[in-house]
């Protein structure tokens, strides 16, 4: 890691040399943050997931993000993002003797526009995300993540219409040899194609992806999704649990194709009223054996008031396709790769919360709910707050989720308060405050509280019981400072 720390050290010099020879301008920007958590019950066991290990309740965190801009001209830039990600206090970076190091390169992209065109390309290791409305944390509940791709954006009509297409490689396992004489399916390939369109009042965005799943790329190994408590794996967000509770507990093609179209959409001609909504259909694996398919539909609305000075009033609601009472037809989910998602800044969901490890996530794929929030409360000078109430019902089978528990262990694939039986439920309210200290440093303290009812049947007496025996609290305070 010390190497890694010195090579990223020496690159930024390098690349510095070489800017002030070219006449670059750099700018730099980038943010650091620093919280203290107080988690009563998360997961609602105050455990992991399958119930193994047990939680601290106090943990102190701490993240930095750097952020490089290599600016030729207008038209010609490269971004260099390193990160220490977010580790607690005593631990990795922040340990009192012998620190590991944990410093990454997590953005590294060239963005050029061809000459004499608005034609612009992005390549290298950027941020992406799939289309989608703005509201539900303004990220996609199929993707929202740093990717290794190649994206275009040509505009067809200057402010109104574009297309935006591109290449993404998620997973190459075995890099550029593989282990044996024989070529090895071990990679993930995403091809994405979308039409933003943007009138008065109103825009629309119709999108699509493909992706070919290979056997033996390592989606078990990978973790997606965010910093929420359930860091479900690749194979957890694309595969099915009959893939791996079924007999054979492998893919028979070498190469499946996953799909999704959606459509992502907002209106504002009524303003101070606005209106927001997503629609996805997603299928994967539909060509390999019928245990291994994964198929389902999602969608969002929501509609916020911006009218008033003090506060900004919020209301959503979402609905997704459930798992049904057998294993060998597959799932009835809509396949995911790494999801951020959540109405309001909702304390149950993995969303765009500003700290680390302040969420319970509760997955939205395989259920329905909806949410209520007063955002942008001020009441005193640089001082703002959001109240959310979020209730979440199941829409998967207890047969379904009991079936595959019971030969792959309760918390294997299928984990309690993440995802729920159309009989159980979660319901959950968060306050979050922030105070700016300065025009680039706040302070922010947030609160929440969550209480979920589970089957025993489906995950047994022991989580269960653990569960019922006090709610969900949290409190975190800290620190953000953006540059």
């Amino acid at each position: 890691m010390k190497r890694l720390m010195l090579l990223a050290l020496l690159v930024s010099f390098a690349l510095g040399a070489v800017a002030a020879q070219a006449a670059t301008e750099v700018k730099m920007t980038g943010d650091a943050r620093i919280h203290g958590t107080w988690f009563q019950k998360p997961n609602y066991t105050g455990w992991t997931g399958d119930g193994t290990q047990t939680s601290d309740p106090f943990t102190i965190w701490q993240r930095f993000r750097l952020r490089t801009d290599f600016i030729a001209n207008e038209n010609l830039k490269f971004r260099l993002g390193i990160r220490v990600n977010n580790t607690p206090w005593g631990n990795g970076t922040y340990r009192v003797d012998n620190p590991a190091v944990s410093i990454d390169v997590y953005q590294a992209y060239l963005q050029f526009k061809w000459p004499n065109t608005d034609v612009e390309f992005t390549l290298g290791r950027q941020p992406f995300t799939v289309a989608h409305s703005s509201f539900f944390g303004g990220s996609s509940i199929v993707l929202d993540t740093e990717v290794a791709g190649a994206i275009v954006n040509i505009p067809l009509m200057k402010d109104t219409v574009s297309l935006v297409g591109g290449f993404i490689r998620f997973l190459d396992t075995n890099r550029d040899f593989d282990p044996t004489t024989t070529q090895v399916p071990d990679e993930f390939d995403g091809y994405y194609l979308s039409l933003p369109i943007t009138l008065d009042g109103f825009s629309a965005t119709p999108w699509g992806m493909m992706a070919v799943v290979g056997r033996n790329a390592n989606y078990a190994g990978t973790a997606s999704g965010g910093a929420g408590f359930y860091n479900a794996s690749l194979a957890q967000n694309l595969m099915s649990a009959g893939t791996f509770a079924l007999a054979p507990t492998t893919l028979r093609n070498a190469q499946n194709l996953y799909w999704w179209v959606g459509g992502a959409f907002e209106v504002t001609a009524l303003d101070p009223f606005k209106f927001y909504a997503d629609a996805i259909y997603g299928d994967g694996n539909a060509s390999d054996r019928a245990k291994n398919r994964r198929a389902g539909f999602f969608f969002d609305v929501a509609a916020e008031y911006t009218g008033l000075d003090m506060l900004t009033p919020q209301v959503a609601f979402w609905w997704s396709t459930g798992e049904d009472d057998s294993l060998r037809n597959g799932s009835e989910r809509m396949p995911q790769i790494a999801s951020s998602w959540g109405p309001s800044t909702s304390f149950l969901f993995d969303n765009d919360q500003a700290f680390m490890a302040s969420n319970m996530g509760v997955n939205a794929i395989g259920s329905w709910g909806f949410s209520a929030s007063l955002n942008k409360m001020s009441f005193i000078e640089a001082l703002t707050h959001r109240l959310t109430f979020t209730f979440v019902k199941g829409n998967n089978s207890s047969r379904g989720l009991r079936t595959a528990n019971a030969i792959l262990g309760s918390g294997a694939f299928y984990q309690m308060g993440r995802d729920l039986t159309t009989n159980e439920y979660v319901m959950g309210i968060n306050l979050d405050n922030t105070y700016a200290i300065y025009e680039n440093l706040n302070a922010l303290a947030n609160f929440g509280w969550s209480h979920g009812d589970f089957e025993r049947s489906v995950w047994g007496r022991q989580m269960v019981n653990q569960a019922k025996n006090g709610d969900a609290f949290m409190v975190t305070v800290g620190l953000q400072y953006k540059f």
